[in-house]
């Protein structure tokens, strides 16, 4: 057998959907369409010198890589290689290509250090740390079934505060922009990040093919974006949140729940019927919140950390 590693075609419909497929074999709790892929390669930051990988064995693709800088990072150097082969096609030496191929390019780039998110199994840790990575955290991936489960009912809203959606903001999104980047210093990470470019924002948060703007909840304070809960959809039923969080004033309050449980009231009034997030180990607020609507972890990864000499 020979499996050969090379990045995929911009342009390539095929190497978009192929790459949005095996993701969604070896990672089925995230969302990827081909119109996603293709649209984070060819609208990535140039300063994250973003490049995917394909791992393939006699023309059939068998795994992914995702690869590049962080380029919103204060800290310069910092890199991610996520990789991820078929479960049915491991132990034919994909992974150990991709991330070969991906270390290399990444050092070209000026990379220090390596962060690589790895589903936790004896296999996948073995793997990571016999390349000299080291384990620093955990998170889960959560699964509500939408169709046959039973939300919370939804609660008024109290005095002073407006539920709105994201499509509310469509000719003006700054205001989300800003309460997004404040909502970021709070969330648990390895890399410090920095939501200061308001054109990078649009393109790669608010203009994103996943993102839906009528699924997207912002809960209003006085008129003031104060807490909001951002939805991704794909193509069939699938729907997921990708952030959800409230500004620092205005906590203690349950303006997140209360954006939630609008967005999911609707997600499963628009017919999707699993609804999937994310949550770092150690954040047992947002864990807690998640119980409340009836989340139940599904999967566990692991992030590693490899410091390049």
């Amino acid at each position: 057998m020979t499996v050969i590693v090379r990045e995929l075609r911009r342009g390539d419909p095929a190497d978009a959907a192929g790459f949005a497929r095996l993701r969604h074999q070896a990672l089925p709790f995230m969302l990827f369409t081909a119109e996603s892929v293709a649209y984070d390669l060819e609208r990535a930051h140039p300063d994250s010198h973003y490049r995917p990988l394909l791992a393939e064995e006699h023309g059939a693709l068998i795994g992914t890589a995702q690869v590049g800088l962080v380029h919103d990072s204060p800290e310069p150097g910092q890199a991610e290689v996520n990789i991820y082969v078929h479960p049915e096609r491991t132990g034919r030496g994909a992974g150990s290509l991709l991330a070969r191929a991906a270390e290399e390019q990444l050092v070209a780039l000026g990379a220090t250090r390596l962060h690589s998110w790895v589903l936790d199994s004896p296999a996948n840790r073995a793997f990571a740390e016999q390349r000299g990575y080291r384990a620093v955290r955990s998170a889960h991936f959560l699964r509500l079934d939408l169709a046959n489960g039973t939300l919370p009912p939804l609660q008024p809203q109290p005095p002073g505060v407006e539920l709105r959606t994201g499509a509310d903001f469509a000719d003006a999104p700054r205001p989300l922009f800003r309460l997004d980047a404040a909502t970021l210093l709070d969330e648990p990470s390895d890399i410090d990040r920095e939501f200061t470019d308001y054109e990078a924002w649009l393109t790669e948060t608010w203009r994103h093919p996943l993102l839906s703007h009528e699924l997207t909840s912002v809960a209003l304070v006085d008129g003031r974006p104060a807490a909001f809960s951002a939805a991704r959809t794909d193509s069939g039923t699938r729907y997921a949140t990708v952030m959800t969080g409230t500004d620092r004033a205005f906590r203690g309050r349950g303006l997140a729940k209360l954006a939630k449980n609008h967005s999911l009231h609707r997600a499963r009034a628009a017919g999707f019927t699993d609804a999937f997030t994310g949550n770092d180990a150690g954040n047992e607020p947002m864990l807690a919140i998640n119980k409340w609507f009836g989340y139940e972890i599904c999967a566990t990864e692991v992030k590693y950390v490899r410091d390049l000499g």
